[in-house]
């Protein structure tokens, strides 16, 4: 079996200057890929344009186009020649010059017409002059002029704003060449009512574009809007309620929310859809519900009352935390005590003493001891701060047996002064400040 084969559609679309298209039919079934500059027949000559589109994509946009396939259609000659280029080079750089003369036949004829663009055939016998105007004009005397001047034969053509500005072409407020001069061919009519129902601000600067019309991209997200304010009731008069009379300020279409406010103040309520038509049905029925919120006083209580409720579950959570936080912060202030050496030694328990005064220059540390190497390590805290009592009681005896017969001897000091572990050295009492007796 054979490949099918498919019968291919032979009209092409071709492209000219400034955007402006048509279709012409592949009579010599000639291989063309888009962008194929391409000599095609025209009325009394020839012209050159680039392919645009082919195939059955063609068909389509002559449906939408409402061209009909039929004999009025011109036929391609063939692929364009370096030759052919070179002579539509010459003729192109003609327009120009052509341009800012016809301006001046105009200025002296009187014309009130705006000439925008010139347009020379491939075979240069013929010139299509572009121009808008808002009135009539008539022009045979200028066609005769220009005709003398330029020894072509003249075409006027008149186009509309828009038209105009997608052939001199340009950037938008958005970045991006306008729609106008790249894809957008047939134009339709914008109203403010779109703009209306997209809750823009009907501010003149910003809704026109260069060619002083309303933006064509007003059209692109109406349907969506349009689609979305089904759900959305229409206000036509204030909503009546006991705290006031309730004005419409704004409405946001996809979140489905609509903002009151009470005789014109500053402060704006916001209420669902839902809640709104409910308001109106109450109105209808001759009733008022207390305000946008709620229908009656006690459910504004409620709610008041619930709200009070939780401020005061989040007070007592914060003032745990902050406890928490304050104890975490002691213990670790004594940790770093301990770490350099600086611990507060416990208040004695002095049988008949008074507490120590404090020293001169606001330094409450106890005076340290003279400490022998058995009893403190250098350098290291005493891990055991809870039994730490009187430094005389903790002090182990040299010989246990010894203390155990005379249990009164481990009160009594020396007789003779002397240390009893290093004899032959004197060992006196630590002073002592504040006693009842007056002291040493």
């Amino acid at each position: 079996m054979g490949i099918p084969t498919v019968d291919k559609f032979d009209i092409v679309e071709v492209k000219f200057k400034g955007g402006r298209k048509e279709y012409y039919r592949n009579v010599n079934l000639l291989h063309l890929t888009t962008g194929d500059a391409v000599v095609v027949d025209v009325t009394s000559g020839y012209h050159i344009g680039w392919v645009s589109l082919q195939g059955e994509l063609v068909r389509l946009q002559m449906q939408k186009r409402k061209i009909r396939d039929d004999d009025n259609i011109t036929k391609i000659y063939r692929l364009a020649t370096q030759k052919d280029l070179d002579k539509w080079e010459e003729t192109k750089n003609r327009e120009i010059p052509t341009l800012y003369r016809s301006k001046q036949i105009i200025d002296e004829l009187g014309l009130k017409m705006k000439l925008s663009d010139v347009e020379f055939q491939a075979d240069n016998t013929k010139a299509t002059f572009y121009y808008s105007a808002d009135d009539r004009v008539d022009f045979r005397e200028l066609i005769k002029l220009l005709a003398s001047e330029f020894k072509v034969r003249v075409e006027m053509r008149q186009i509309s704003l828009r038209q105009e500005a997608g052939r001199l072409g340009g950037i938008g407020i958005c970045g991006r060449e306008l729609c106008c001069s790249t894809w957008i061919h047939d134009f339709k009519s914008v109203s403010t009512a779109a703009a209306r129902y997209q809750n823009l601000s009907l501010n003149p600067t910003k809704l026109s574009g260069q060619c002083g019309r309303l933006k064509c991209c007003l059209n692109y997200e109406l349907d969506t809007y349009m689609s979305a304010l089904e759900d959305i009731p229409s206000v036509e008069k204030p909503l009546k309620t006991e705290a006031g009379i309730a004005k419409l300020q704004k409405t946001d279409i996809f979140r489905k929310l609509m903002w009151f406010s009470y005789n014109d103040e500053n402060n704006w309520h916001s209420i669902t859809c839902e809640r709104v038509q409910e308001i109106q049905e109450m109105n209808a029925r001759g009733e008022s519900p207390f305000n946008l919120q709620s229908n009656h006083a006690k459910e504004l209580e409620e709610q008041i009352q619930k709200s009070n409720m939780e401020l005061e579950r989040l007070d007592k959570k914060f003032s745990t935390t902050t406890k928490k936080k304050k104890k975490k912060k002691r213990k670790g202030g004594e940790v770093r005590e301990q770490q350099t050496g600086a611990t507060s030694t416990p208040v004695r328990e002095a049988k008949g003493e008074d507490k120590k005064p404090t020293r001169a220059g606001g330094n409450n540390q106890p005076r340290r001891e003279n400490a022998s190497s058995g009893e403190q390590r250098q350098g290291k805290p005493r891990r055991n701060f809870r039994n730490r009592g009187n430094k005389d009681e903790q002090k182990p005896t040299a010989n246990p047996n010894q203390a155990a017969a005379n249990p009164q001897q481990k009160a009594k000091p020396a007789s003779d002064g002397q240390n009893p572990k290093t004899p032959g050295k004197r060992r006196f009492p630590p002073r002592k400040r504040g006693d009842q007796n007056g002291g040493e």
